[in-house]
């Protein structure tokens, strides 16, 4: 017979267990009610409630983490609009991920998700302040890991992020000297190349090529971009970049 103290920690492994369901089932509804690219926020609030519990135990922890760092980039990018509230959500991002993967080394998921947080970071708190307070070393450092760890993970992941940092950086006389949009042009290309070539791969391959001055590959992408669907599982996600898309294709003619 099983004892009253393992009982109750097996009842407890099977609540936690369905609110990892429960979240799931609950972050691939955030786009319902969407208008545009804006979100609801009831339904990403459902989901990171339930990651939050989920992530209490110890065999959930990892996966419950990559869900939660999901949802706070989704609700700082898609439901937030105040500059402060996003720092925040991003804010709770950093911090959570930055915890993680010092446990979790080797997870490439966990990695990814820190940098697409950091990201957002940097962008809210301005791209200069985030590169003097060492951001972009931090995302280039990753992203060489990530590389390392798992080249095909999200669909060349690591590249892309690479070549997004190199494309985004300032150049800063003895801060920041590494950023070089031909390096950003290289690593982009291994992203796009690299399994589905994602709408946000093209759209900074496109902005690094037309820097470039190759105008006609650029507008190419760009036009690819737009023409796309967006798939249902990142359907604001997708939006976001063809709207970017749209914009990016006046600035080029």
């Amino acid at each position: 017979m099983m004892k009253p103290i393992l009982y109750f920690i097996f009842l407890m492994s099977l609540s936690f267990s369905s609110e990892m369901e429960k979240g799931i089932v609950a972050f691939d509804k955030r786009a319902d009610g969407a208008v545009g690219t804006k979100a609801q926020s009831k339904i990403i609030d459902q989901a990171i409630r339930h990651f939050e519990r989920a992530i209490k135990i110890d065999a959930l922890e990892e996966k419950a983490a990559i869900y939660l760092l999901r949802c706070y980039y989704y609700k700082g990018t898609f439901v937030l609009t105040d500059k402060d509230d996003r720092k925040a959500e991003y804010d709770k991002g950093k911090a959570l991920a930055e915890k993680m993967i010092a446990k979790y080394p080797n997870s490439a998921a966990l990695r990814f998700r820190y940098l697409t947080c950091l990201g957002k970071w940097a962008e809210v708190y301005g791209i200069f302040t985030a590169a003097k307070e060492g951001v972009a070393d931090l995302m280039k450092e990753h992203s060489e890991i990530i590389i390392d760890l798992d080249p095909d993970y999200e669909n060349g992941g690591g590249y892309f992020m690479l070549g997004a940092v190199h494309f985004k950086s300032p150049y800063i006389p003895f801060i920041l000297s590494w950023p070089d949009n031909d390096d950003a042009i290289i690593w982009l290309r291994k992203a796009y190349n690299t399994g589905r070539a994602l709408p946000v791969q093209k759209t900074y391959l496109a902005r690094a090529l037309f820097k470039d001055g190759q105008k006609e590959e650029a507008l190419r992408l760009v036009k690819d971009v737009i023409a796309t669907s967006p798939e249902q599982d990142e359907v604001l996600e997708e939006s976001l970049e063809i709207e970017e898309a749209k914009k990016l294709l006046n600035e080029f003619q």
